[in-house]
């Protein structure tokens, strides 16, 4: 995704603060330098943690929407469906044995906030990987933003907002301009469609995270949508699931669009305000827009490539606008 998998109120915010949040915060945010004094070496020390936590957010992009250009790859073996069945399990898995969360302890609250968060992580994924087994996966990302885009312009409740949201809908207007028949009805619709479950995915895992402690509650919630989805994967694909083949891409896609990603934004959270965070994750549709280009051989116009540009922009507007 996408973000596959992505928590917190702002476009783009990822799930990676992760298993091990209580680890001790170092390196660039400690305001010590390489010897522990002067401020020259500590201003020094910050800056270069700056930038390599600016390169791992570039990292975790990149490595997430690569994941979905390989699982795109996958769509002829398994089909979409069944690409995401094995995606979400292999993604539980790895997330339950390294953060090994309590099952015991939890009130009903507790589950109902997880339950309705790996459903919408299980509805937002199979939504996603519809549309990208049917339009460009820079179209794709960038009509999926939309949904978390809208509740930012919502929750910051200023008339700034309303012109990042009027700046999106131009670049959606583009986007169609260039030729929806092109990019295909029913793709676009599930993008929007997946955009509309990331907003859920954004409300459940605010409500989960006040429960939980790291991130032990998504990594429950994983558990839950690669139950959600195991079914309609069956279904789908059948034995191809079990193409020894399939199964190893399928563990591919799920390192490359959950383990790697968490893992660079565990380490760049620890080092980047939320905000800077946020906004570098809205680059997320020109980092979609590359992987299609060079792993599915997908182009856009210089029409789709401006509609891209805009949303991209207002979704950096919104963010800075809502975090001011």
């Amino acid at each position: 995704m996408t973000a596959a998998d992505r928590p917190s109120g702002v476009p783009g915010t990822a799930p990676g603060a992760g298993c091990a949040a209580d680890v001790g915060h170092a390196g660039a945010d400690s305001g010590t330098g390489p010897a522990g004094t002067g401020s020259a070496g500590s201003a020094s020390g910050r800056g270069r943690g700056r930038m390599g936590a600016f390169g791992m957010v570039i990292g975790s992009a990149m490595s997430l929407q690569f994941g979905s250009a390989v699982a795109a790859l996958l769509f002829p073996r398994a089909g979409a469906l069944g690409v995401v069945a094995l995606r979400l399990i292999f993604s539980a898995l790895l997330l339950l044995a390294v953060c090994r969360p309590k099952l015991r302890g939890h009130s009903r609250k507790d589950w109902t906030a997880v339950i309705g968060l790996g459903v919408a992580l299980g509805t937002m994924n199979s939504l996603f990987y519809q549309a990208i087994d049917r339009i460009p996966l820079g179209a794709a990302v960038t009509l999926e933003l939309l949904g978390p885009l809208v509740l930012s312009v919502v929750a910051s409740r200023r008339a700034l907002s309303l012109v990042w949201a009027g700046l999106a809908l131009v670049g959606v207007y583009l986007l169609g301009a260039g030729g929806f028949g092109q990019l295909n009805l029913a793709g676009a619709a599930f993008a929007l469609g997946a955009g509309a479950m990331w907003t859920a995915y954004i409300v459940f895992n605010a409500r989960t995270g006040a429960r939980f402690p790291k991130v032990d509650g998504l990594a429950l919630a994983m558990g839950v949508a690669a139950v959600v989805s195991a079914p309609l994967g069956v279904v789908s694909a059948g034995g191809a699931l079990l193409d020894p083949v399939t199964l190893g891409l399928g563990a591919a896609v799920a390192v490359l669009s959950s383990g790697l990603p968490y893992t660079l934004e565990l380490f760049a959270l620890r080092r980047l305000p939320a905000g800077t965070f946020a906004v570098l994750m809205s680059l997320m549709p020109v980092a979609a827009t590359a992987a299609g280009f060079l792993v599915l051989g997908q182009s856009l116009g210089l029409m789709e490539l401006l509609a891209i540009a805009l949303v991209v922009a207002a979704s950096m507007g919104a963010v800075r606008t809502s975090s001011s």
